[in-house]
């Protein structure tokens, strides 16, 4: 039987990007919207979107990560310098260990000290901020040209996409899934079931920080620089993956969260190059982009609590 609510939800936020296309194309139809600056903008929003794919596994078991800004920047600098001698491979596995490594420790932190999530990854954010800033010399990193291929397309959406799709396996078709979804729902009812709950919150991190190392091999190799961060200025990469967990979350009873990050991703994108090709000031930019995380977490509430009522 087809779900006609499902299938108007799914309408709806496809809708969500063109309607925002629309306004800003009609007011600036010669400055946005162009083919090539769309594909620019989507090539752009695969780096948070990326991460937003891991962050999910976390987030819906009501745990946060304040440490991924500054998780990418560290992956970044040491998958760097790993590829002067290493290459590619340098490259890849040392910036995904390294992500992989820094959710295992935010991981066991959490479930050893037994404090808030935010209070432990906002702690650990500074350190991992200063060991950036003590690996890179200081000074801003650059890329070798040599290594650079996995920032320009095709090589840069492939990665995204594979890392997409292997997000969407983890989150429908594991254990895994299964058991963050179940403990995000019901933790004491997960735990008196069997389900080890603070082995998988562990194990989410882990998928959380993997997932913040691609993002950091793609950043480094699209930007082709890296410079550390200090003073939590890092805290700033969080808030993108975060709304498009929050669109992930409020609509995954009508759609695969994963496929609602990635259009939620793209349309907040759409929204800011719109407002700056408007010439928006930036502070304004900041206030709209909070005012949409604002929206999308009511709606989030919203929708959790009409499912406890029924």
């Amino acid at each position: 039987m087809i779900n006609k609510k499902k299938i108007a939800s799914m309408i709806l936020l496809l809708c969500v990007p063109a309607v925002v296309y629309f306004v800003f194309f009609m007011l600036q139809p010669a400055r946005f919207g162009s083919v090539n600056s769309l594909f620019i903008l989507f090539q752009q929003c695969l780096l948070p979107t990326v991460t937003a794919c891991g962050y999910y596994f976390i987030i819906t078991m009501g745990l946060f990560d304040f440490s991924i800004g500054s998780n990418i920047v560290l992956s970044s600098i040491v998958g760097g310098l790993l590829s002067i001698r290493f290459g590619y491979m340098g490259l890849f596995l040392g910036g995904i260990a390294v992500g992989a490594l820094i959710g295992l420790i935010n991981g066991l932190m959490f479930v050893k000290l037994r404090i808030s999530s935010i209070i432990v990854t906002v702690g650990m954010m500074m350190l991992y901020e200063c060991l950036g800033l003590f690996i890179s010399g200081g000074g801003i990193f650059t890329l070798d040209k040599s290594v650079k291929l996995f920032g320009t397309a095709p090589y840069n959406v492939i990665v995204s996409i594979l890392a997409m799709g292997l997000s969407y396996i983890l989150i429908d078709h594991t254990r895994v899934g299964v058991y963050v979804k179940s403990i995000g729902s019901n933790e004491s009812i997960s735990r008196d079931m069997g389900i080890r709950v603070d082995k998988y919150k562990v194990v989410g991190f882990v998928i959380c920080g993997l997932f913040a190392g691609i993002a950091g091999v793609l950043t480094i190799s699209y930007s082709s620089s890296i410079s550390p961060m200090l003073n939590m200025n890092s805290m700033e990469r969080n808030f993108m993956p975060m709304m498009g967990c929050f669109v992930g979350m409020a609509l995954k009873k009508y759609i695969n969260p994963i496929i609602a990050i990635v259009i939620g991703e793209f349309t907040i994108s759409l929204l800011i190059n719109g407002l700056m090709t408007n010439g928006i000031d930036a502070t304004l930019q900041k206030m709209v982009t909070g005012l949409f995380l604002l929206l999308i977490v009511g709606f989030t509430t919203r929708t959790s609590k009409a499912r406890v009522v029924k």
